[in-house]
């Protein structure tokens, strides 16, 4: 649907479970380079050696995992598991994320999801838009109160934003795009108008997440399942 078409029918609770776990703890090895850097440059390729991946996929299997216990499950020495996870962290290739299930499953303020395709005027630049982010105050905004998740994207030679955005109906979805987050990109880009075309569809279930977490299928208690094999786990 588009931000000009009809309103879909309201999701029914069954509709909209992201996840249906509640206080998912993830964590993802990033390339810096690719999704990582400040600005979009070419990738550069950072290998990791043969006991960092197997610290890496023992955190991606339980974030909350000691030091010793790792260094016990993986027969690494305990200095060399300490030593190597702060290095991947300092290096910004290892980071944490924990998430509270805000849906119907979880505590329920949410029940439905959009994706939101926001299509910028000519003239608007990537960097322009990471410059704005940049100067995103440290309080909670109506980014951080509606929008799950969101990216900088290319559409037809344009820059787009993407934006996932949550409300208890499609109808308060639409009435919080138009009324707060409209104003608010304008607010903030200085640029009234700065939307060219916005196209949405309604997410009903997320499936896979992070590459190596498939909510239906993986996840049991906020992690990854025992017994969810090391060899499907990709670093």
């Amino acid at each position: 649907m588009t931000a000009k078409g009809s309103q879909s029918q309201k999701p029914s609770q069954e509709e909209w479970r992201p996840g249906g776990y509640l206080g998912i703890l993830a964590i993802t090895l990033q390339i810096l380079g690719y999704f990582g850097s400040e600005y979009p440059k070419e990738a550069q390729v950072k290998d990791l050696d043969e006991q960092e991946v197997k610290i890496a996929k023992a955190l991606i299997r339980n974030p909350r995992i000691s030091d010793n216990k790792l260094a016990e499950q993986r027969g690494i020495s305990p200095k060399t598991v300490g030593k190597k996870r702060q290095r991947l962290e300092d290096d910004g290739l290892l980071r944490y994320f924990a998430e509270i299930d805000m849906s119907a499953a979880g505590t329920g303020r949410y029940l439905c999801r959009h994706l939101y395709i926001i299509r910028c005027k000519i003239g608007v630049t990537v960097k322009q838009l990471l410059k704005v982010v940049e100067q995103e105050p440290k309080v909670a905004t109506v980014f951080t109160q509606s929008v799950y998740e969101s990216h900088v994207a290319e559409v037809d030679g344009r820059v787009a934003l993407v934006m996932l955005i949550d409300g208890t109906s499609d109808a308060d979805i639409i009435e919080k795009f138009q009324e707060q987050i409209v104003p608010a990109l304008e607010e903030r880009h200085k640029k009234p108008g700065i939307i060219d075309e916005v196209s949405t569809m309604r997410l009903i279930h997320p499936i896979r997440v992070m590459r190596n977490y498939i909510l239906p299928l993986n996840m049991e208690h906020g992690m990854l399942r025992d017994d969810w094999s090391d060899d499907s786990i990709v670093i």
